[in-house]
């Protein structure tokens, strides 16, 4: 095979293994459920939808919230019920868990679940074919050591056939890890310290996905706007450099970024939503609760008055940015004065979106001992008004854009026959009538109507859209 290592066994690509991977929680997850698939691409896997084909089952965990634990656990009882069946037809299924789960938890997931063959941490996924190679022999795996090397000098590259199989957009990982230490956040455990990848490589990896037809590109990290790659001077590069090198890249029409933090929203940052066109103007700039003394509890470094500076500063840079945000209702010693700070400054910022959850205490975290734990009860009361809230303002938001025309990038399929979806700057889905070699194409797209989750439309002086003969971008 050409490009195998020193004595690797060649696969048998007329016969091969296929992998199912499920993702829970982030983008970072989703990014690196692909990177896995990749990994094991040049050892004879190629994936499948179908967890009963399956010779090989990964599920890529998240450790933010306590039901997603639950629910990983759940799904590896599902999924046990597939490996049964398939022994009995004589073929072997392996069980994996990777991720933040699999880091925090170890050797107690395969005491605990004893279906599961491999436990492999979220920093050692490239390692993946060397471990199931070694499960062959018999015995179970766990892996969950922060390694020396770079994974992601050591991670296959995609095929130009999985990067299309996969869409026009992307996620691309430019940072991983947090130095921040939120009192309620189990991520620089289960990441690790801040690292960020060199702007070469990132252009390089960019590059490849454009010239296989993605045209958006979301740059992710779980504290993205710290990210400190090196850059072409041999010194640190910031987010705003990165961006301005990635906008020139052909093909790319669209960038974004996710997860910031406020105090990492620096000028230059907030001058690049001036600056590039490409840049789409929705920021998710999460802030977790309104209440000064509540985040001084979650040791969040920033004030309410910082968050609302931030914000002011993005919107005089350019107009018309939309923010979305993270909060975290019914932390330890929050009162109903905490919470309505929270929703005065939901409606002083008025969100396009949000995500909001009830505190769930990690194991691990200074905030699982912190006394004055609020009832779930009155947490989730209070989560109810919040969502509430958000909703109302997000539903006003969708409302606005009927009789607007909006640029639409066209992404995929519709479930109506002759339909394709899309998503409009500001993340919204939308629905219009057109053919599918529009996929992949920035058309303006007059709104019509709104629905629960989505927004209709037609192509702006073209009613008769699957008819057009061209589009360009």
């Amino acid at each position: 095979m050409p490009g195998a290592k020193p004595g690797m066994t060649e696969p048998d690509m007329s016969n091969p293994r296929k992998v199912h991977v499920k993702s829970f929680g982030c983008q970072m997850n989703v990014y690196d459920s692909h990177r896995m698939a990749d990994a094991l691409a040049p050892a004879g896997y190629v994936e499948t939808a179908q967890i009963a084909d399956a010779d090989l089952v990964i599920l890529n965990t998240c450790n933010i919230r306590e039901k997603a634990v639950d629910k990983v656990y759940s799904e590896i009882g599902r999924v046990r019920e597939f490996k049964e069946a398939a022994a009995s037809q004589g073929r072997e299924m392996l069980i994996a868990v990777a991720g933040c789960v699999a880091q925090a938890e170890g050797e107690e997931i395969t005491r605990r679940a004893s279906a599961v063959d491999l436990v492999v941490g979220s920093q050692n996924y490239h390692r993946l074919p060397g471990m199931i190679a070694r499960l062959r022999n018999g015995g179970k795996i766990v892996d969950t050591e922060f390694p020396v090397e770079d994974k992601f000098d050591a991670l296959a590259q995609p095929s130009r056939t999985a990067i299309a199989k996969r869409g026009v957009t992307s996620f691309v990982t430019v940072q991983e890890g947090c130095d921040k230490f939120c009192t309620f956040c189990v991520v620089p455990y289960t990441r690790g310290a801040e690292i960020s990848r060199p702007v070469k490589k990132i252009v390089a990896d960019v590059e490849k996905l454009a010239e296989a037809g993605v045209r958006e590109i979301t740059l992710i990290g779980q504290n993205v706007n710290a990210y400190h790659g090196e850059g072409a001077d041999g010194r640190p590069a910031t987010l705003s450099v990165l961006l301005h090198r990635l906008s020139d890249v052909p093909g790319i029409v669209r960038l974004r970024y996710t997860t910031s933090h406020p105090l990492d929203m620096k000028d230059d940052l907030i001058e690049a939503h001036r600056d590039l066109p490409a840049l789409m103007p929705y920021v998710h700039l999460p802030v977790q609760s309104g209440s000064d003394r509540i985040l001084a509890a979650m040791n969040r470094r920033h004030t309410r008055r910082h968050y609302l500076d931030a914000i002011a500063r993005l919107r005089t840079a350019r107009g018309d940015l939309v923010f979305s945000s993270d909060f975290i209702v019914g932390f330890p010693g929050e009162t109903e004065q905490d919470f309505r700070d929270t929703l005065s400054l939901v409606e002083e910022v008025g969100y396009g979106g949000a995500y909001s959850f009830s505190y769930s205490p990690r194991p691990g975290t200074p905030a699982a001992d912190m006394e004055n734990q609020v009832p779930a009860a009155e947490s989730h009361e209070r989560l109810l008004r919040l969502q509430a809230l958000i909703t109302q303002q997000w539903q006003a938001f969708n409302a606005s854009s009927v009789g607007r025309t909006v640029d639409v990038l066209l992404e995929k399929p519709g479930r109506v026959t002759g339909q394709l979806v899309g998503k409009t700057p500001y993340l919204q889905t939308v629905q219009v009538m057109a053919r599918p070699e529009l996929i992949g194409k920035v058309l303006p797209v007059a709104i019509t109507g709104t629905g629960t989750n989505t927004l209709f439309g037609e192509f702006a002086g073209q009613p008769h859209a699957p008819e057009l003969a061209s589009a360009g971008a």
